[in-house]
């Protein structure tokens, strides 16, 4: 009797089936690069001489400390006052719907 409750069981847990789901989700595109934007070790000096003066300059946060400038179409973060990162903000091709 034990016997056949394992068989029966095992068969039931075989015949079943999984299934998974694959989403796809695009990753937003940020559109045509326009702007040469600043690279990984270029100085603040250079930053100003080429870009200008930012919008909006985030004071220093952290060990070792890192600030951000944003200008109207990318930001530029820095290590102290070398580039570490620069990024496109996201202009979406659509406005959203009232």
């Amino acid at each position: 009797m034990q016997r056949t409750l394992v068989i029966l069981s095992l068969s039931l847990l075989a015949s079943v089936t999984t299934h998974a789901e694959v989403l796809r989700i695009p990753i937003s595109q940020q559109g045509q690069n326009t702007v040469q934007l600043p690279s990984h070790g270029d100085q603040q000096a250079q930053v100003l001489q080429r870009y200008g003066e930012p919008d909006k300059r985030h004071p220093s946060v952290g060990q070792p400390p890192i600030s951000r400038w944003d200008y109207p179409n990318f930001t530029v973060y820095f290590e102290r006052s070398t580039v570490v990162s620069s990024v496109q903000k996201h202009r979406p091709d659509h406005a959203p719907a009232p």
